[in-house]
């Protein structure tokens, strides 16, 4: 009985990690932390992608993530189930008619 409820408690703690593997991670967004929980980006490629992203903007596509060094068409097969370039955060834009004082 007790294996069991160890077994248990165990599942319920790591249920939570197999849910984050199952989503994507958006690359346009996620700090370091995040991207290193990506299998086949370390601390390195993590910071690489931080710094492409500060001095070009956000990743129109996950296929831009080859533009960061160290990272080539290999890595990127192996990434792409993994992550996803959705909206970086959105632009505020007055509204059209709006007025101002």
């Amino acid at each position: 009985m007790f294996r069991f409820l160890r077994s248990l408690l165990l599942s319920l703690a790591l249920c939570p990690l197999a849910v984050m593997a199952l989503e994507p991670v958006n690359i346009n967004t996620a700090d370091a932390a995040a991207l290193q929980q990506i299998n086949g980006i370390g601390p390195a490629k993590a910071n690489a992608i931080i710094a492409y992203r500060k001095e070009h903007g956000a990743f129109a596509t996950v296929d831009d993530l080859t533009k960061v060094p160290g990272i080539g068409e290999k890595s990127l097969a192996q990434l792409k189930p993994q992550i996803t370039a959705g909206a970086a955060a959105p632009a505020t834009a007055k509204a059209k008619g709006a007025k101002t004082k």
